[in-house]
């Protein structure tokens, strides 16, 4: 899936590098090639969207508390945050019946895992359920927290431990409020007075800490055009202590057209925390698919049934912009009746490595049936977006970038046919002698990090450089100096 990519990037193709550029500071931390941040020219290449692969169904929402109207489900992976196993844990909104939002018939569940891929529900004994503490509630009664509870692993140094756990939730007249937990289990609320109160919340708000910007930010639900009016859409906030927290303001979505964004899931990418990523779901209100009749036949009532949705991809490196190179979908409905109802395909909140060349995000499949469950997607690691040659083969150009480390490895993909050579080139794009084209050892193969040579030598020239790619039938995905 293409994108068609910002337009000035292919004028500058076709023209010499005159003028002094400030070269873009990347040190030695991941770079992926999800906007055109790095990007000088482009020719012959394309920036490539990689929706994932679906996978096997990891939790069936099958339990009286749990229903067709489970919502707003939050991954998050405890333990290292890239190599060990750790704990997958999974939150989820309970609620069997429709139009019972911000009621005491909601509940805030609690599964886990080992592998992210066959989720269980610990029975924790924490909330009476139809006269039974044998299930996985972990929170209840708290009318309307439950409507939209959603964690975070706190990784701000200072956090106390009793908070490392924490969590925003709430609704327009309840204010958004925070959660703190030791343990991610048990939960209290961090003060009565809401966090924010400027927004309608009426969605999964979601925040974390931001190792780049310094503070927390928070992404929560407001709409357009103020009040209930225009297209449903994102602001932030950002606290330096989770307690005070700066005027909301909105996102900025760039030229492009205005969609319904039901939910943002923002969050840091766990190999590159400078780049948010954030899968969002896309509303498209009044958009029927299926008839009533198909819909009465998959068990769908009536309330959910005239609208469909899917989910977009868009990053942001802090601030308040999104971009939003690519306006197709990330995640499509897929095959069959059942994932043409309203407000189902909605993605949680956080994407997770599975292993060493394996990302994993999940879905929410047959919202408001009795066959509601939620779907694993896989994603090659960094494998969002790439930049894309094909067999006829392209280049692409790099900014001047000042970069810490002795040598360069790269993310990529090639065809049996295909290739990559890099020529490392001067601020003002010439070779730099040794590191030229003709010098350039040819890449082929598929490798998650491969460093890149020339005459057999890894090592580097002073910074800063130009990156020159010359590809064939072959994707980029991200580059690293270390």
């Amino acid at each position: 899936m293409r994108s068609v990519f910002v337009a000035a990037l292919i004028v500058l193709a076709s023209t010499s590098i005159t003028a002094q550029v400030t070269p873009v500071e990347i040190g030695s931390r991941l770079e992926l090639f999800v906007d055109g941040y790095l990007i000088h020219s482009m020719s012959g290449t394309e920036l490539e969207l990689h929706p994932p692969t679906p996978a096997e169904t990891v939790l069936t929402f099958d339990k009286p508390w749990e229903g067709r109207y489970v919502g707003y489900v939050t991954v998050i992976k405890d333990g290292d945050r890239q190599h060990d196993a750790g704990l997958y844990r999974l939150y989820y909104r309970g609620l069997p019946m429709a139009k019972a939002d911000g009621s005491n018939a909601e509940t805030t569940c609690y599964a886990e895992s080992r592998d992210g891929r066959a989720f269980s529900r610990p029975s924790l004994g924490i909330c009476e359920i139809d006269g039974s503490r044998e299930n996985n509630v972990i929170l209840c009664g708290a009318a309307p927290f439950s409507h939209n509870f959603a964690p975070f692993l706190d990784t701000n140094p200072a956090a106390p431990p009793e908070q490392r756990y924490k969590a925003v939730a709430g609704t327009e007249s309840a204010g958004l409020a925070g959660f703190v937990s030791p343990d991610g289990i048990h939960w209290q609320k961090l003060q009565e007075k809401p966090l924010i109160t400027d927004g309608k919340f009426d969605s999964q708000n979601v925040a974390f800490w931001s190792e780049t910007e310094g503070c927390y930010v928070c992404y929560f639900r407001t709409w357009s055009e103020g009040g209930w009016n225009g297209y449903r859409t994102v602001s932030r906030s950002t606290s330096p202590d989770f307690v005070n927290w700066t005027p909301t303001i909105q996102m900025d979505f760039g030229q492009t057209p205005p969609e319904h964004l039901y939910t943002n899931q923002t969050r840091p990418y766990v190999r590159a925390p400078h780049i948010y990523i954030a899968a969002a779901a896309r509303f498209m209100p009044g958009r029927r698919v299926i008839s009533a009749e198909q819909a009465e036949q998959i068990g769908s009532e009536g309330t959910y049934q005239g609208d469909c949705s899917d989910t977009v991809f868009m990053t942001s490196r802090g601030g308040n912009k999104y971009d939003r190179t690519f306006m197709e979908s990330f995640v499509r409905p897929g095959i069959g009746a059942s994932n043409w109802t309203s407000r189902t395909n909605y993605p949680t909140y956080g994407i997770v490595q599975t292993g060493p060349e394996e990302l994993s995000m999940y879905v929410q499949r047959h919202y408001g049936q009795p066959t509601h469950h939620l779907q694993r997607l896989t994603l090659r690691t960094d494998g969002f977006v790439s930049v894309n040659a094909p067999y006829a083969g392209g280049e692409i150009t790099t900014k001047p970038l000042n970069f810490a480390g002795a040598r360069l490895v790269i993310n990529y993909s090639t065809s049996a046919a295909g290739d990559i050579r890099v020529e490392l080139q001067d601020q003002n794009g010439k070779p730099i002698p040794g590191y030229a084209l003709e010098d350039a050892d040819m890449i082929i193969g598929d490798e998650i990090e491969r460093a890149v040579s020339w005459k057999g030598k890894t090592d580097l020239p002073t910074p800063p450089v130009r990156l020159h790619f010359v590809m064939k039938d072959a994707d980029l995905y991200s580059i690293r100096f270390l």
